[in-house]
């Protein structure tokens, strides 16, 4: 009987390697079966790599038949987001412009875990250019939310919350530029991390905003989510924007919330168009932050309204920038038929480019046009560094930050038209990717109205990532909730 994977914690598949319990090649093969059973209902992935994945998992297997030490992460089966480079996968970035691409090399986070041990079973869906909250713009089709398969599950790294969600994978990467792990992480009930901008290497992530964007995993636990950081965080020499990082992530996961300061921030928690039951799950995380002997504490945060303005503001013209390296000269669509290069050109990104990849390359060039400029971009990053002033002022008084995730649960798939309305699916979390800090979302249990996850946030100083690990740590362990979907279960039990 193949082994099932799909409940099993990254720690649990690592120890059962570790003591002979089972092979790393039994985990790839059921990663594999559980991929092959799941899939074509939730659509997690955009190629699924079963060979590299055996491959890793042989050689896992003959380190520890020779005796030699197992990283913590050996045999793990993990997923990529398709805006890491990998070799031997297209990296398509959701796009018809590089459903082609065949990657030349590893991003540093895909050489990391691989380095690690882990098994890389696939490339996962994305919203194109990681532009959305949905994953419905991607152009190979959207995923569907493993609790609920006509719900979206979030965006722009659906794909990797989904196949964490369905029992596919233990781990997957994905990339946050205002929410983009923390809000799927949210619609799909599992933990999500977004660490302090220059934790980890950007180095081989096809770029969206470069001074918002930063990588960070999905787990099904905190535990798991802080193995991953150790594999992920370091300096590294082809990103000048990484930093030393010296953390052990899982030092002091055990060291409780006791005697610890807990901001709550009134304008975030009580913003207009939040779901009560997502407030009653804040309330409900706050008692039991209380009962483990911390302080709540309310704090201000002046410039947080501005956040959002100052985010559309920063990203479409970092987008415009780094999207114009798509000239399908070198590579990328190219729409054939043209005499010459200027309507080759615009004809294959008129075509290549989706709709909101199109429209926020639009704005981009507006708002970087002369005149414009100065209106807009400039004050834009003097409410960036206001923001970022007050989260400091703010973690000089407190020692994390606890709000919702997001303002929803997840919505149905086409439900959401509306550009606006699409955006304020980010509303609690864009700020830090402004400011440059980190956060985790964290899954509180089913919304009593919808019966769909629920979560909260936890925000930290930059750098001080353990910190946010820690409190997350303590409020997971006041929950006995499921951290797969019941599809895993239902597909098990169709066999």
């Amino acid at each position: 009987m193949a082994l099932d994977i799909t409940q099993m914690s990254a720690r649990q598949i690592h120890a059962g390697i570790q003591d002979g319990s089972f092979s790393a090649v039994e985990v790839a093969q059921g990663a594999i079966d559980a991929i092959e059973a799941l899939e074509p209902q939730v659509h997690a992935f955009i190629q699924t790599t079963p060979e590299l994945a055996l491959k890793a998992a042989r050689a896992v297997d003959a380190d520890r038949a020779a005796g030699r030490e197992l990283s913590p992460l050996a045999g793990v089966p993990i997923a990529f987001k398709d805006n890491m480079n990998e070799m031997g996968t297209r990296t398509t970035c959701g796009s018809k412009m590089l459903a082609n691409y065949e990657s030349l090399y590893d991003a540093t986070v895909v050489e990391r875990m691989l380095a690690a041990g882990c098994l890389p079973l696939g490339k996962t869906n994305m919203d194109e250019f990681a532009f959305g909250s949905s994953t419905e713009t991607s152009f190979f089709g959207p995923t569907c939310n493993p609790w609920d398969l006509d719900r979206v599950p979030g965006g722009s790294s659906g794909g990797s919350a989904a196949s964490v969600a369905a029992g596919m994978v233990p781990l997957s990467l994905g990339s946050d530029t205002g929410g983009s792990i923390r809000q799927p992480a949210s619609f799909c009930g599992v933990v999500g991390f977004k660490p302090t901008y220059g934790v980890v290497s950007r180095y081989g992530i096809v770029a969206f905003g470069s001074s918002l964007d930063q990588v960070g995993p999905f787990g099904r636990s905190v535990g798991d989510v802080a193995l991953a950081m150790n594999a992920l965080a370091g300096r590294d020499p082809r990103d000048c924007t990484s930093q030393e990082c010296a953390i052990d992530f899982t030092a002091n996961l055990d060291e409780g919330v006791e005697g610890m300061r807990i901001g709550v921030v009134p304008a975030m928690n009580e913003a207009e168009g939040v779901q009560p039951e997502v407030i009653a799950a804040l309330n409900e995380a706050l008692d039991h932050l209380r009962g483990l002997g911390a302080q709540i504490v309310e704090v201000e945060l002046p410039h947080i309204d501005a956040a959002m303005a100052a985010y559309y503001v920063i990203g479409p013209c970092e987008a415009f920038s780094n999207l114009s390296r798509f000239d399908a000269v070198r590579y990328g669509y190219r729409d054939p038929g043209h005499a010459d290069l200027s309507s080759m050109e615009d004809a294959s990104r008129a075509v290549g480019f989706g709709t909101e990849a199109r429209r926020r390359i639009l704005v981009g060039s507006y708002l970087l046009s002369s005149g414009v400029y100065d209106e807009y971009y400039l004050p834009a990053q003097k409410v960036r560094t206001l923001i970022t002033q007050d989260f400091r002022e703010a973690f000089s008084k407190v020692d994390a930050i606890v709000s919702p995730t997001s303002p929803r649960t997840a919505f149905k798939l086409g439900e959401v038209s509306d550009p606006v309305s699409m955006h304020l699916s980010d509303l609690f979390t864009i700020a830090i990717n402004v400011a440059g800090n980190g956060g985790l979302s964290l899954p509180v249990g089913l919304g009593r109205d919808t019966q769909l996850p629920v979560s909260v946030q936890i925000l930290g100083p930059q750098f001080g990532d353990d910190r946010i690990l820690r409190v997350a740590s303590a409020l997971e362990g006041c929950y006995d909730i499921a951290r797969t979907a019941p599809l895993a279960a239902a597909a098990k039990g169709g066999e």
